[in-house]
């Protein structure tokens, strides 16, 4: 049964690939040759069998352009040609140490050109016959010109890919302000939007020199702990809002999460720390509840249970459970009824000098 194996090349560029020979399966680590869409290339296992085919079903959304794209079925993974020898892994060493001078030479291209673009880092591939190059840019550039010059330069296939800022910096790698790689280039490879909310429930400083990363924008890792800080808040009672306690009125000033202290305020006997616990015990000996949003779900929840379960018999008193529903004497004489239909049709039967049954008497 072949092999579902999944190979990464330089930077955060991945692919999937199949194995064909299950006699001797690849393992994670291995340098492989495999068969792209012009050649071959070079990289390195990371992931193989049910983990691969994991990975690439839930990261594979088609090649559907237009029209119905559930109908479009993904192109089938290319094959792994085989594992890579001490000769292979000395050409890509090498292709490695000129990719520097290859984008020096790429700027002066560039400049020459006067485009307004920045060049972050060029690849070439296995072979030789493809040189990528990623660059960045805050309007769109029209590098048509620039194409043609370095394919006449370079005498191979140009590939010019435009990228984000964090894409850039998950490509370059660097330390970070917590003394750290980039989570972007170590092991964070799906890059997720972080938003400045984030920072802003976690009672951050909203400085942007603070809780920024290496590429400028916000850093990633204040999307890990954001959760936990939610979740935690609900139990404590809002900030700014007023709240009843052995003193009288007090304005919650602050909460600490981590302590499970709050910080109250006011204005006859001044401010004042007390756990969390201590303020829920004042409060409930009071009489009242600590609104919290946590409190404001249960009681939700548990309101609704109890709508529920009064209008049950209600509904059970009014309609029976078999049959049709028969109303009493004294609700149809009160409705204006006889024998539970409506008297209103008498009326209009005698008008009509209709000679019914309920007519038989008056003639």
């Amino acid at each position: 049964m072949p092999q579902t194996v999944e190979v990464r090349f330089k930077g955060t560029r991945k692919a999937y690939f199949v194995w064909q020979d299950p006699d001797a399966p690849l393992r994670v680590g291995e340098a492989v040759l495999v068969e792209v869409e012009r050649g071959r290339d070079f990289g390195r296992v990371t992931a193989v069998g049910d983990v691969a085919e994991k990975k690439c079903g839930g990261g594979c959304s088609g090649c559907a352009v237009g029209g119905d794209a559930e109908a479009a079925e993904p192109p089938a993974p290319k094959a792994v040609v085989r594992r890579a020898t001490p000769d292979d892994q000395r050409v890509h060493d090498e292709n490695r140490v000129s990719e520097e001078d290859a984008r020096r030479k790429v700027i002066e291209r560039v400049r020459t050109h006067a485009l307004v673009m920045k060049v972050s880092d060029t690849e070439w591939q296995w072979d030789r016959t493809k040189l990528t190059i990623y660059f960045t840019a805050e309007k769109r550039v029209d590098f048509r010109a620039l194409v043609r010059d370095l394919a006449s330069f370079f005498r191979t296939r140009i590939e010019l890919r435009q990228i984000g800022v964090r894409d850039e910096a998950a490509r370059l790698s660097g330390v970070g302000r917590c003394g750290r790689e980039y989570c972007c280039s170590s092991w964070l490879t799906e890059l997720s939007p972080v938003n400045l909310g984030l920072a802003k429930d976690q009672h951050l400083s909203l400085n942007p020199a603070q809780i920024s990363g290496g590429c400028g924008r916000l850093l990633c890792c204040l999307k890990y702990e954001h959760e936990f800080y939610v979740t935690a808040r609900r139990r404590f009672p809002k900030e700014g809002k007023p709240v009843t306690t052995s003193r009288g009125s007090e304005r919650v000033v602050a909460v600490d999460i981590f302590r499970e202290r709050v910080f109250l305020r006011s204005e006859e006997h001044g401010a004042r720390i007390i756990p969390l616990v201590q303020l829920r015990e004042e409060v409930e000996a009071l009489g009242e509840v600590l609104m919290t949003a946590e409190t404001r779900s249960r009681l939700a929840l548990a309101g609704e249970t109890v709508a529920g379960r009064e209008s049950a018999p209600a509904v059970d008193a009014v309609l029976p459970l078999e049959g049709p529903p028969v109303p009493d004497a004294e609700g149809a004489a009160e409705a204006g009824q006889v024998d539970g239909r409506p008297q209103r049709r008498r009326r209009r039967r005698r008008r009509g000098g209709g000679s019914g049954p309920g007519d038989a008497g008056a003639v």
